[in-house]
């Protein structure tokens, strides 16, 4: 069967995708998360391919997208490296990474127990541990795909007016886990959809990946460094409905921003229901916050829809302080669960001088 070659299409996100494989042992299975299969080892022989017609398989139109690398285990993807999402089904491309502290409570579950955490609900402790996370940019062709999915304007900052608590989005950037990286390669000079894609990225064919880093993106992750910095993560998993938490600081004017990811890990259908948060204030004050689904929306978490992510804002009196929570969920036969929130500090700048405002060029 050597040079065999297969083509298939499956769902990924809200998208149709289509690959072609070659190899000694004719098909590999290929997916992302949520689907059957694996990625396959030699990916470096799968081309990957964008069926134009939607979600519709019926009158398919494949348009090549590029050539799948082998995910990196170890290091760190370059500026410039063009991805999948594995989660979402996004193209994307990488403009810089994190180091983050991700506490994770589902390693910590093995560990002996702690004295019960006043701000959390009687958790153990977790030790954090070096994680890289990646900030990117999503290809705007895809961004009408995983709108229901994923908010693609979460990244918010303030307005450079001193008294104003207006809040801005730029569409289309997002934080990206190592581990949700699928890379590809391409040979059009400008393969992703973003106005800020040649504003930050020069083509190089003699370099690997062939986008450099301009000066212009540089000095925008410098200058904007204090709203855009990613530094804790915290993740819990509770009947295999896995929750991620991830806050940034938005200055005194706001507060802080938190990102949230829902990712169902198993096969059952489950509808997120409730919101219940305890927000615990350094003033003193504990404030109970109960609500129907998040951000207007009930999702439902499947096995090809299993994940849900959006984000929104907290204030406090104080400085700093915690929440924590939990999600309600209901199953197909009217039952319900709850899923804990893990516990998440919010933390100030102790160094500011002045708060992070703006969108710097």
């Amino acid at each position: 069967m050597a040079g065999c070659v297969a083509r298939r299409a499956l769902t990924v996100g809200s998208r149709w995708w289509s690959r072609s494989l070659t190899g000694t042992r004719g098909p590999r299975p290929f997916c992302a998360a949520g689907g059957a299969g694996a990625f396959p080892p030699v990916a470096t022989t799968t081309t990957l391919r964008h069926l134009s017609s939607r979600n519709r398989p019926e009158g398919k139109v494949l348009e090549t997208v590029g050539v799948f690398e082998v995910p990196k285990q170890n290091g760190k993807y370059e500026t410039g490296q063009l991805f999948l999402h594995s989660v979402f089904g996004y193209r994307g491309v990488v403009l810089f990474p994190w180091q983050a502290r991700l506490y994770d409570r589902d390693v910590a579950s093995a560990a002996p127990e702690k004295a019960e955490n006043p701000a959390g609900h009687g958790s153990k402790e977790v030790k954090g541990k070096t994680h890289t996370y990646y900030q990117v940019l999503i290809d705007a062709r895809d961004c009408p795909h995983i709108s229901q999915r994923s908010q693609t304007e979460a990244v918010t900052f303030l307005a450079n007016h001193d008294d104003s608590r207006a809040l801005y989005a730029i569409p289309g950037l997002d934080y990206v886990s190592h581990e949700d990286i699928l890379p590809y390669t391409s040979t059009d000079q400008v393969p992703i959809q973003h106005e800020l894609f040649e504003r930050f990225l020069l083509y190089d064919q003699t370099k690997a990946p062939p986008f450099v880093a301009r000066e212009t993106l540089r000095a925008w992750q410098e200058k904007n460094h204090p709203w855009l910095e990613l530094s804790d993560v915290h993740r819990e998993t509770t009947e295999n409905i896995r929750v991620t938490v991830i806050p940034f600081y938005m200055g005194m004017r706001v507060g802080w921003r938190y990102c949230i990811r829902l990712e169902n890990l198993d096969s059952d259908v489950v509808q997120l229901r409730e919101r219940h948060w305890r927000i615990f204030s350094l003033s003193g004050t504990l404030e109970t916050v109960r609500g129907r689904g998040v951000v207007g929306r009930e999702p439902v978490l499947s096995k090809e829809q299993p994940a849900f992510q959006y984000s929104s804002h907290v204030s406090l009196q104080a400085s700093s302080g915690h929440m924590w929570g939990t999600f309600r969920f209901e199953r197909p036969d009217g039952s319900h669960f709850d899923v804990r929130i893990p516990p998440f500090s919010l933390e100030s700048n102790k160094d500011e001088k002045t708060p992070p405002s703006g969108l710097h060029w």
